[in-house]
């Protein structure tokens, strides 16, 4: 998409967007979780996140959740409640904070270029791990942690896997792999592969106007090429399928796909022992 080539974060949205504050198709009951915003120190910022886990359990493995551009908003903390109710404590950093609040900027255009465009890769990196030993001082069992995210969040999937060595799993939804680097962003997922520390499981749509097939060719040679967890890794097209098919707020949505996405995601953590 031209816009999003021109600030240099290369993120590929559906053209058709409903306002942020829209209803999630999808609408999951907290009955059961502990669920609601927590506060995470990180250095001398406090960081806001929401956090959903079952009620009254310890020891649970984490699921930390990393969010499109619009942040942290009702989808994401309906998809943080839909984990926390397979057993998970999950939680979902507002890692765009210090730059602005998406949610009360009504225009995509100037999500990207007012708050988006400004979030360097080094914060949130900074920022996911103080998520990390937050949810290990706070009931989260540290031996058993998965992260996953959509769009921008998709690409910290692939940047947080390659850094953080005690993940166990990863699920990246539709994330750009290849994008133009520059002094906030200076690298990009398909740099990284040889540093994966978790097989991680790529969830892409074969219609995505914003990230090339040749991209997603050129990533599968990377992982193949990569670190043994690379190579454990998988990219999963669905065929047909637009960019942020998982968004149930959204015209992009898709719900076999999304479904299949999200039970295929669930598998991906059991199986690597995420679970």
């Amino acid at each position: 998409m031209k816009l999003a080539a021109s600030v240099g974060v290369g993120l590929g949205f559906a053209a058709a967007v409903l306002p942020v504050q829209a209803q999630t198709v999808i609408q999951t009951s907290a009955d059961g979780l502990e669920a609601g915003w927590v506060t995470i120190d990180v250095g001398n910022f406090a960081m806001r996140a929401y956090r959903a886990a079952p009620a009254g359990r310890s020891h649970l493995p984490v699921v930390m959740v990393v969010p499109e551009i619009f942040g942290v908003h009702e989808h994401i903390c309906d998809v943080t409640r839909r984990l926390a109710h397979q057993g998970y404590m999950a939680i979902a950093p507002d890692l765009m904070q210090r730059q602005g609040d998406p949610s009360s900027i009504s225009d995509v255009s100037k999500i990207i270029s007012e708050v988006v465009s400004k979030v360097p890769d080094v914060q949130v990196m900074q920022d996911l791990d103080a998520t990390f030993e937050w949810a290990t001082r706070n009931g989260g069992d540290f031996k058993r942690m998965a992260i996953t995210g959509f769009c921008w969040g998709g690409r910290v999937v692939w940047l947080y896997t390659a850094r953080q060595p005690r993940l166990r799993a990863a699920a990246a939804w539709y994330g750009q792999l290849n994008a133009k680097r520059g002094p906030l962003t200076p690298m990009q997922p398909i740099d990284l592969m040889r540093d994966l520390h978790a097989p991680t499981l790529g969830l892409y749509g074969g219609a995505d106007a914003g990230i090339p097939a040749e991209h997603v060719q050129l990533m599968r040679d990377a992982l193949q090429s990569g670190s043994e967890a690379a190579q454990e890794s998988l990219i999963q097209v669905y065929p047909d399928v637009p960019h942020a098919f998982h968004a149930d707020y959204r015209p992009s949505y898709r719900k076999e796909a999304a479904q299949d996405a999200w039970a295929r995601m669930l598998g991906w953590f059991r199986q690597h022992g995420a679970a």
